[in-house]
């Protein structure tokens, strides 16, 4: 089993098949727009206009966190376009955890690790807030997941990672 056994809902609510991004490496996300990562969608679009179509990111709107993402899909859509100029696929929104936790967000938690925040001031302040568990649940907003063009996937990366350092492992990937 890999990433493209699974269908999702696009942003319209129209079944996506991600079979159809077979042999191009994706970064999927959770996203919300009352975050405090939410300025995260800047750098998400930067590195897709950066990778010139070799790479595609794919938005998951969840509003598990704090509620930081409550509008409808077409609002989070104009939001996201509006104030950052998003133009990599949006989906519906899902959740990522528990009962009702999208299967794809199941096998991206089940077949990856939670490894923290990190010992940034920002990794210190989001363990201090939320004290998260050893679980692989996803912990916040703007958790990553890359794939690479077969469908496995290679990293998982917590909100508090460096976007520097996310757009590096997505180039290797890239020129593999």
């Amino acid at each position: 089993m890999n990433i493209y056994d699974f269908t999702v809902k696009d942003q319209a609510g129209n079944d996506v098949a991600l079979e159809s991004y077979k042999g191009k490496p994706l970064l999927i996300v959770n996203t919300a727009t009352e975050c405090g990562f939410t300025p995260q969608y800047t750098d998400l679009q930067e590195i897709y206009d950066d990778m010139g179509g070799s790479i595609e990111i794919l938005d998951f709107p969840c509003n598990q966190f704090g509620s930081q993402a409550p509008g409808s899909d077409d609002e989070i859509h104009t939001f996201c376009t509006g104030r950052f100029g998003v133009t990599f696929p949006q989906f519906s929104k899902i959740e990522v955890n528990g009962e009702g936790a999208a299967p794809l967000f199941k096998y991206l938690t089940e077949n990856t690790s939670f490894n923290g925040f990190g010992d940034s001031e920002q990794g210190k302040r989001m363990t201090g807030l939320l004290n998260p568990d050893d679980s692989s649940d996803i912990k916040w907003n703007f958790t990553k997941f890359l794939i690479d063009k077969d469908g496995n996937i290679v990293e998982r990366f917590e909100p508090t990672v460096p976007m520097e350092e996310v757009k590096e492992k997505i180039k290797e990937v890239v020129e593999d």
